[in-house]
């Protein structure tokens, strides 16, 4: 457990130790998991698909499958949202926090017209008469770009691109201290990428809003974050201030990501690919989890389970794995 210091604000978010066990599963889905979000921070959550970044960033809306057995504490704005009564949790989802999904489409009723989405929950709360709430929708509709008239459509009415501003103009009605965004690019073209990653970078300096944006992107991560954490089956394998950790990857998943990232000057020819499968979570972990796949690994790796060590100079950047020293030069360096 971190010891408090007084001398720091309160992160928006900030998880200690958090583990999830599902039904059926011989290790934790997430396997204590620390991170913090600063107010006006961008943070951004990389890893493969299924590395436990979605079940990471809605652990903050305490959106857990079925069945789901927790340890540890997720803290946003001070508060615990795995201890919360019914009615503390709801005033959390309703403004607190919000989460911006990867499908847009998904998130509205294709029925109703996008004013009524953006002002629903906040006149059902009750923070905002009818009229206020209008017009709190048509200001956040022209902070994302769009004009009012868009109010008066339907979801089918509007581009992907445009559809995915309203869901994060929906996002920020209840004034959040937290954005949640969980691959929020994944189903637009490469221009409409481009436009929503600097959308929600100007939004997070004009509101101050912190942001957890999950990603397998890397080139987007580095875009838009301020510091990075990289995760692997459940388990942070590095974290650090983005700059240093793009330019020197101090954990072997890290470079390898890094290096089978494919680049406009980078060489041809076949891009590099890591070896094997991410570990079954019918199987029990020993040690590293990225062992099986490492060129570095050693017995140690495979008995015991390293913990997060500082990189020698660069404070706040930290890699769990044992042989982190020897990353830098070698064969897996991504430089």
């Amino acid at each position: 457990m971190r010891p408090p210091n007084p001398t720091q604000p309160v992160p928006t978010l900030d998880i200690e130790g958090l583990r999830i066990t599902l039904p059926g599963t011989a290790r934790p889905v997430l396997d204590g998991i620390d991170l913090t979000v600063a107010a006006g921070e961008t943070v951004a959550l990389v890893g493969e698909s299924g590395s436990g970044k979605s079940i990471t960033s809605r652990s903050a809306l305490r959106l857990l499958p079925p069945g789901a057995v927790t340890e540890g504490s997720v803290k946003v704005a001070g508060e615990d949202v795995l201890t919360m009564n019914a009615d503390q949790l709801r005033t959390v989802r309703a403004g607190t926090v919000a989460m911006v999904f990867q499908d847009p489409r998904a998130s509205v009723n294709p029925l109703r017209r996008i004013g009524d989405f953006l002002t629903e929950s906040v006149t059902l709360t009750k923070a905002m008469t009818p009229v206020e709430a209008t017009a709190r929708a048509g200001e956040l509709l022209r902070a994302v770009g769009l004009d009012e008239s868009v109010l008066r459509k339907y979801p089918g009415q509007v581009s992907g691109g445009m559809l995915q501003r309203v869901v994060i103009a929906a996002a920020l009605m209840g004034d959040p201290a937290l954005l949640l965004a969980d691959e929020p690019t994944t189903a637009l073209d490469v221009t409409s990428q481009a436009e929503v990653i600097a959308l929600l970078a100007g939004l997070r300096a004009r509101f101050g809003t912190g942001l957890l944006f999950v990603t397998h992107d890397l080139d987007l991560a580095a875009a838009i974050s301020d510091r990075v954490y990289v995760m692997y089956a459940g388990r942070i394998a590095e974290s650090g201030p983005a700059e240093a950790l793009f330019a020197h990857p101090r954990h072997p998943y890290t470079a390898a990501l890094l290096a089978s990232t494919p680049r406009m000057d980078g060489p041809r020819g076949r891009l590099a690919a890591i070896e094997g499968q991410p570990p079954d979570l019918r199987q029990e972990l020993h040690g590293c989890a990225f062992a099986a796949r490492c060129p570095l690994a050693t017995e140690v790796c495979d008995r015991q389970v390293p913990l997060p060590v500082a990189a020698p100079a660069r404070p706040g950047h930290l890699a769990a794995c044992h042989h982190s020293d020897r990353l830098e030069g070698s064969a897996v360096d991504a430089r």
